[in-house]
């Protein structure tokens, strides 16, 4: 009986293992994956941004690279995979905000072991590839190396980069592991090591030093582990600095640290790399690879990810014919699913803030209560990430919360980037508070609530002996005035001083957005200093003007004030973008603008924005559309399109949202995301899967029982998946009559089954599962 109950699990087990992509084969259920194209909008594309060998929210994030040992100068360049590059450098396993490294290069024929330039014409071991040769989708990249006629084939686990390489027939094929060059953001390389064990097993690590880890936390690095397997053994290695060989031998440590294998190899045949990687130790990356990898096959571990891809895309399933929207979707989605990923260990050791390792707390079966993540900053989530995370992903949502709260208890202060526990702020700002009150006011509260409290008053309040890493580092200042107090020169970087009327707008939506908190659980005092602090944004409302406007110490507005200066009191933008951002008070400005004016100003800004593709135009650029009217490319502005909601003009923001998907967004390499625009880990996919659904909250869902926004969804039918452990319902589905490209504006709302009044329904309503059922029209109406 034990033998067959046994044979009997065994059955189950491959059943369940093999059924998810039997079924989307035989179209029981649509393979996702299918619509996911990786390189949508990879010219000038930031390092993390095109990684398809990974998971869901995985640490290994296996991909080629173009360009990106070129260097990074003020660690945010586009740098790493370029749409319009037609040679390939290696492929490094890890690609995160601030992180990178472990990059792998088969090869054939004369040993070199620098990457080399991208014009080819120097001794690199770089090799050119035909966009015609290359596979990209979640979970899978394969590309033919024309120069060494060589299959490279990625795929991952979690915490493992799996390479797969396919040889000619040769006595000199070739793996290059080049370990202690920079890649990408990751900075120059402090210090590396290397070496060929005597069971075969290659391991090291490498240090690096990121530029914006040297800005927010000077004297702190960020260290990369690994422990990789081969199955076949070499005929012969060595190691290598830059041209610097040395045969025979096993071990190198130090600046442009390598390590080369030589094989004999049939035509044909292939060799499997796998990689287990760790922020921690090698120790930990060992057991990592054996965790999660040892009996691991490379096709098991893609058929894995595949359907890992697979069932988190399908928590939301939209219908539609036109198919380029659907590519849009689903790619948008996985970018939103891609970045931020793993930086904790299987057994839950994780990097401390302070350069030690940590542990993580414990659940009774061994695993870690929660994990820690790597992570862009949190400025301008609450219009993108934020909310889909909330709605479909919020497991992973109390996760993101949870391991920036341990970098606070590790730290005392809470940055909203983070490397490898590292802060890395990036914008000098600190918008996290906001994520964490949104949360806790959508019903997401299985984290450290007394931490989160604690963390996010310090955030708000708390200007004293404030680390730069941190952010906000005028907060006393504001505090003490209201507003944040403008300077033309002072010391410092410039977002200590120089950002003053954008920093007012962020810090008095988070203030009110933790106000908002305070209320629910009775903490008066705080409620009333932070709604204090929320009036900020009307200290530098200038009447006259009717913008937002810079304001001196002294009380006065800045001179030759001109509303369309970038970088002069509005960091990433200006006076035009910034004057709307009022999430939490929309009601209040539109009284100081006038209601007419207020759409008016809106209406005309779009249609003057749409001549440039709503940004840059056809500039490639990540700030090309800084100067302009309007600038989709950038965070401060994603929430514009939606005000007319609350100007009693819907059908313009049915209009502008409907127009902004179908013309900003793409899916070619250079035309993706605008046209080169920077999108941060998700957050340009993230709007365009809320808002193609016809859901959006200005507010960012912070509002004690929040609600959503509508307006005209892309799709004939959207069905929204629930997380039961979090949400009473299992599904929110809207459908969408008269669905036809003419029919842009919405005749009828119903939601399960009655008519609204309006434009708003709860978050609860969504979660409690239902039906949005709406009626399109071609002619616009604004009275529900």
């Amino acid at each position: 009986m034990k033998k067959i109950f046994m044979l009997f699990t065994f059955i189950v087990l491959i059943a369940a293992f093999v059924q998810p992509t039997y079924a989307a084969k035989k179209g029981l259920k649509e393979d996702l994956t299918t619509y996911v194209e990786p390189r949508i909008g990879t010219a000038h594309c930031r390092w993390f941004h095109f990684t398809p060998g990974a998971v869901p929210f995985g640490m290994a994030k296996a991909a080629p690279s173009t360009n990106g040992h070129l260097g990074n100068k003020w660690g945010w360049e586009a740098t790493g995979y370029d749409y319009r590059d037609s040679s390939i450098e290696g492929f490094p396993c890890l690609h995160e905000f601030q992180v990178g490294g472990i990059v792998l290069m088969p090869t054939v024929g004369t040993l070199r072991t620098i990457p080399g330039a991208l014009s080819m014409d120097d001794e690199g071991y770089r090799s050119r590839f035909d966009r015609k040769d290359e596979v990209a989708t979640s979970g899978y990249y394969s590309v033919l190396l024309k120069d060494y006629n060589v299959k490279a084939e990625l795929t991952a686990t979690k915490r493992v980069a799996l390479q797969r390489y396919t040889f000619p027939k040769s006595t000199e094929s070739r793996i290059l592991f080049d370990i202690g060059n920079q890649q990408g953001e990751s900075g120059a390389v402090k210090d590396a090591k290397v070496t060929l064990n005597e069971d075969g097993t290659i391991e090291g690590w490498v240090i690096t030093l990121p530029e914006y880890v040297k800005k927010y936390q000077p004297e702190a690095d960020v260290k990369m582990y690994f422990s990789a397997k081969l199955d076949k053994k070499p005929t012969s290695w060595g190691t290598f600095v830059g041209k610097n060989i040395k045969t025979n031998n096993r071990t190198e440590s130090g600046v442009g640290t390598g390590l080369y294998l030589t094989f004999n190899t049939i035509a044909n045949e292939s060799v499997v790399v796998k990689v287990g990687l760790s922020y921690t130790s090698v120790a930990n990356a060992r057991l990592n690879l054996s965790s999660e990898a040892a009996q691991l096959s490379f096709d098991a571990a893609r058929r894995n990810a595949h359907d890992s891809w697979n069932s988190y895309l399908s928590r939301i399933r939209v219908e539609t014919s036109v198919k380029n929207d659907k590519v849009k979707f689903y790619t948008g989605l996985y970018h939103a699913l891609l970045g931020r990923g793993l930086a904790s260990d299987v057994n839950g050791a994780y990097p401390r803030n302070d350069g030690s390792v940590g542990q993580l707390e414990l659940k009774k079966d061994g695993t870690p209560l929660h994990n820690l993540y790597n992570t862009d900053a949190a400025w301008g989530i609450q219009w993108n990430l934020s909310q889909l995370w909330s709605l479909v992903y919020p497991e992973y949502y109390s996760d993101y919360i949870s391991s920036h709260l341990q970098v606070y208890k590790d730290a005392g202060w809470l940055a909203d980037g983070l490397a490898c526990s590292r802060y890395v702020s990036g914008v000098g700002s600190n918008l996290l508070t906001a994520a964490i009150a949104g949360a806790y006011q959508c019903g997401i509260r299985d984290f450290d609530l007394k931490a989160a409290y604690e963390a996010s008053i310090k955030n708000e309040l708390d200007g004293i002996n404030r680390p730069l890493g941190a952010g906000k580092m005028d907060t006393q200042v504001f505090v003490e005035k209201g507003y944040s107090p403008h300077q033309e020169k002072a010391e410092g970087p410039n977002e200590a001083f120089l950002f003053s009327a954008s920093h007012t707008l962020e810090y008095s939506y988070s203030a009110w957005a933790v106000a908002q908190w305070a209320k629910v659980i009775n903490k008066q005092d705080d409620y009333n200093k932070l709604m204090y602090l929320s009036k900020g944004w009307e200290r530098l409302y200038d009447p006259t003007t009717n913008f937002i406007r810079p304001k001196y110490a002294n009380g006065q507005f800045v001179d030759n004030f001109d509303p369309m200066q970038v970088w002069r009191g509005f960091q990433e933008g200006n006076s035009w973008q910034y004057t709307f951002y009022v999430p939490h008070d929309i009601k209040g400005l539109i009284a100081k603008v006038g209601t007419k004016s207020f759409t008016q100003r809106l209406d005309s800004i779009f249609t003057l924005s749409q001549q440039k593709n709503f940004s840059g135009g056809k500039e490639v650029g990540a700030f090309a559309g800084l100067q302009t009217l309007y600038n989709h490319g950038n965070q401060p502005c994603l929430h514009i399109s939606w005000l007319f909601n609350d100007a009693g003009r819907p059908s313009l923001t049915q209009k502008w949202v409907r127009t902004i998907l179908n013309e900003f967004y793409a899916v070619e390499g250079i035309h993706g995301y605008g046209y080169g625009q920077d999108e941060d880990q998700g957050q340009l996919g993230a709007w365009y899967v809320i808002s193609s659904m016809g859901l959006f909250d200005v507010k960012g869902l912070t509002a004690i029982n929040p609600t959503v926004g509508l307006a005209s969804p892309l799709f004939d039918k959207i069905t929204i998946q629930l997380n039961p452990r979090y949400y009473k319902g299992k599904q929110f589905v809207i459908t969408s009559e008269n669905n036809k490209k003419e029919n842009i504006y919405v005749k009828q709302f119903k939601l399960n089954g009655k008519s609204l009044n309006g434009v708003n329904i709860p978050f609860k309503s969504i979660t409690d599962g239902g039906t949005l059922h709406i009626v399109r029209d071609r002619v616009a109406k604004d009275n529900y």
